[in-house]
């Protein structure tokens, strides 16, 4: 019997969960741990009002606010084999219903019994240099206080991108009198009760966030460089120009005006941030896009090192999916994978059809309606099924609705329409 690959990974979000349900089906193929830096699973859906760092001193991870609910219909948010109970009322359910969705997910699959919780990983490096076809992983136990080090044959990176904040450079803000804050560590809109606020960003946080503090907020700036929102918005949010730069009461916005303000909101979104491999890992970030990977997953100079999640503006737990399905095969068939040459030929035209789109370079992982045939790619590669084609149909008309009625799509139920094409159990 030949040996078992023995697989690292980094992360219980539901990235992470995806890859230990995935490894616990081929016990026969794989062994492996997930380490956590939380005492539970869920990552990024685990709210807390702490902002910072947490009770072990740890940046705070969750980026999720008190009133979130998704952006992505119930429906098809799910895995493929373990889809969300049927919705009650909306297809948008908030935080705490994805978070125990995720807590039944690893209860069902039985995967709390391979995390080591409140455990850091501190360093991943090729375990005998460049040439290495092992990786040495360095944790901290927060249980023992204490570090150890382990060797593995494969890395999953499932540490998500929606904790480290990107804040872009704005002249003077350091002059500026009221609060500062980064959607990150947004938390309720009563804080911000009678005040006009800035926010600084109209993608989907700066729109969510909007509209959850339009309720309390005496005026809702929404500061941004693209077109104009098509969906009508409350009486109390206003489209304007981005911000050039601040002043002890307000803004200057780039179309010359000049605007009053008691807070603003960083709604610029996150860094990619990996800060436990070693340069010897092979893989840098420059301006958020992580290279060199092959089918945004495997790492081009060291095939064994795996990353799930980067992409961008797509259904992601499905897309977990079908990447985790993919880079396994990979791990137990390499030939799945073309030569070196080619899978950097590969990213590079990967890359070229984002800019031929008219993607800013900064977007070289946004999917969007590309993810389509990305996942059907992986899912061939793997030898799984290909998602259902109501995933992409439901996202279609996710979009659509969220494009022109912003402040009501929330409220549908797509339930009883397409539940007959989706698979509950």
């Amino acid at each position: 019997m030949a040996r078992r690959v023995a697989v690292c990974v980094v992360g219980a979000g539901a990235a992470g969960l995806c890859a230990a349900r995935q490894l616990a089906a081929r016990p026969d193929v794989f062994t492996f741990r997930v380490y956590e830096q939380a005492d539970g699973v869920g990552g990024t859906w685990v709210y807390t009002e702490d902002i910072g760092t947490d009770s072990d001193g740890l940046p705070v991870h969750s980026s999720m606010y008190e009133n979130l609910r998704t952006n992505i219909l119930q429906e098809i948010m799910g895995f493929p084999d373990f889809p969300f109970p049927e919705a009650e009322g909306t297809s948008y359910p908030k935080h705490d219903v994805v978070l125990k969705y995720l807590e039944d997910y690893a209860e069902h699959f039985d995967l709390k019994k391979h995390v080591s919780f409140r455990t850091v990983v501190k360093a991943v490096r090729p375990a005998g240099g460049p040439s290495s076809r092992t990786w040495a992983v360095t944790v901290y136990s927060g249980e023992s206080r204490s570090e150890e080090t382990q060797e593995f044959d494969a890395v999953l990176v499932c540490n998500g991108h929606y904790s480290t904040p990107f804040w872009p450079d704005v002249a003077g803000l350091e002059s500026f009198e009221g609060a500062v804050l980064h959607s990150h560590d947004y938390r309720r809109p009563q804080d911000f009760a009678g005040q006009r606020v800035v926010l600084l960003g109209a993608a989907a946080s700066g729109r969510d966030i909007a509209l959850d503090l339009a309720r309390h907020a005496r005026e809702v700036l929404l500061c941004h460089r693209g077109a104009p929102l098509r969906s009508e918005l409350p009486a109390n949010v206003l489209q304007l120009s981005a911000i050039s730069e601040a002043t002890p009461t307000g803004f200057v916005l780039e179309d010359g005006s000049a605007v009053h303000a008691d807070a603003i909101v960083f709604c610029t979104g996150y860094r990619y941030t990996f800060p436990f491999l070693s340069p010897q890992c092979g893989v840098f970030v420059r301006g958020r896009r992580v290279r060199p990977l092959y089918k945004h997953v495997v790492n081009i100079k060291m095939p064994s090192l795996g990353f799930i999640g980067i992409p961008f503006i797509v259904v992601p737990f499905p897309l977990f999916h079908c990447q985790v399905a993919f880079f396994l095969k990979s791990l137990m068939d390499p030939s799945i994978l073309p030569s070196t040459e080619e899978m950097y030929e590969d990213e590079r035209r990967d890359f070229q059809k984002r800019l031929d789109l008219g993607f800013p370079p900064r977007y070289a992982h946004k999917m969007a309606q590309l993810q389509w045939d990305y996942n059907d790619e992986l899912a061939d590669a793997a030898g799984i099924e290909r998602l259902h084609s109501v995933f992409r149909e439901l996202y279609e008309v996710n979009s659509y609705q969220m494009m022109n009625f912003l402040a009501e799509y929330k409220n549908k139920c797509y339930t009883e329409t397409y539940k007959d094409k989706v698979n509950y159990s």
